[in-house]
């Protein structure tokens, strides 16, 4: 099986490669789109700013080519969100995988000192609709660091509550994503990765 990682100007990717060797996989961190076309599985992190990682997939046409992939693709953090259609950070158009909007924790007034942005931390999830999140993760525990959030909206595959509900996982077709880090969050991440590569 050939697992491709997306490499862009976005962080983190060696740290999914890192979880992926410890279940015994091997990846191959590329931005050649015959490689990328040609893997069974894709998987695209990032922790980066949305619009200036949005201009870099453009100028290299890998906003296109994300799109036309066939094959299960699982977005992390600002995977999931540039998966999305807009993003208020930068004022961006993504990629319109899914139709939801990303947008700017808010706190409410009086509250900035108790709830602080980034969300950042283990947070539960739960309302889980996706293949990858098996039912024995309902209510478990997973890794976040995140100033922008994916709104509820039809493509919603889990749920979690900061500030206000929003999108801790996304599904449509065989695209796939996490707000969270699979690959930070233990044992329960490396389930949602083993879930994934067995799609």
């Amino acid at each position: 099986m050939k697992i491709v990682i997306i490499k862009y100007n976005a962080g983190n990717i060696e740290s999914v490669n890192n979880a992926l060797m410890r279940l015994g996989v091997k990846a191959e961190i590329t931005a050649d789109p015959e490689k990328i076309l040609a893997a069974d599985k894709v998987i695209f992190p990032g922790v980066g700013e949305a619009s200036t990682t949005m201009a870099y997939l453009k100028e290299h046409k890998l906003d296109e080519l994300i799109r036309s992939l066939k094959q299960p693709v699982l977005g992390i953090c600002l995977g999931q969100q540039l998966m999305c259609a807009h993003s208020e950070e930068g004022d961006v158009e993504c990629l319109s995988i899914f139709n939801e909007k990303v947008k700017l924790f808010r706190p409410a007034i009086g509250q900035e000192y108790i709830t602080k942005v980034p969300h950042m931390g283990w947070n539960s999830i739960y309302n889980l609709k996706s293949y990858i999140l098996s039912p024995e993760i309902e209510g478990q525990y997973v890794y976040f660091v995140h100033s922008y959030y994916v709104e509820v909206g039809e493509h919603t595959a889990a749920v979690c509550d900061y500030i206000n509900p929003f999108s801790a996982a996304l599904q449509k077709d065989n695209f796939y994503a996490t707000q969270f880090h699979p690959e930070k969050s233990q044992k329960v991440g490396a389930r949602i990765l083993e879930n994934f590569l067995k799609l």
